[in-house]
């Protein structure tokens, strides 16, 4: 398993698939950096020899941001739409989509799991409400 900018990439997998394994890096970059250094999409990532481990290091801290940068980046950004009073903001601070979902049905991701409104009735409540409605 090589190590790339502290995370271990799977090795039996082809090099353009286990390099998607680091946050900020997708489908589209992993090819981009393997264009750019010339190696092949179909090798192993156990393949790689520590030149072309240390290229693709210095390859993604150079050009791009990735990892924990991405990271405090993003992070950033939100605190900046909550402080500025935006509604993305306030939609980031309430945990509710932020993108326009509807939120009547759906949005369990974001809302958490489904809260009872109204009390909750044992069985011995239940059998006597059915019998006071029987009479």
């Amino acid at each position: 398993m090589p190590r790339i900018m502290g995370i271990d990439i799977p090795g039996r997998k082809r090099l353009e698939y286990s390099l998607r394994y680091i946050y900020g890096v997708g489908p589209h970059r992993s090819l981009e950096i393997i264009e750019k250094l010339k190696l092949d999409p179909a090798m192993k990532a156990d393949d790689l020899n520590p030149d072309q481990v240390a290229a693709i290091t210095t390859l993604l801290q150079e050009d791009y941001t990735v990892e924990g940068d991405l990271r405090r980046e993003t992070q950033a950004n939100i605190r900046r739409l909550i402080s500025i009073g935006s509604y993305r903001g306030n939609r980031h601070r309430r945990s509710l989509p932020v993108r326009g979902q509807r939120t009547k049905t759906n949005a369990r991701t974001r809302k958490g799991g489904k809260r009872t409104i109204g009390a909750v009735r044992g069985k011995e409540a239940r059998s006597a409400a059915k019998a006071a409605l029987k009479k």
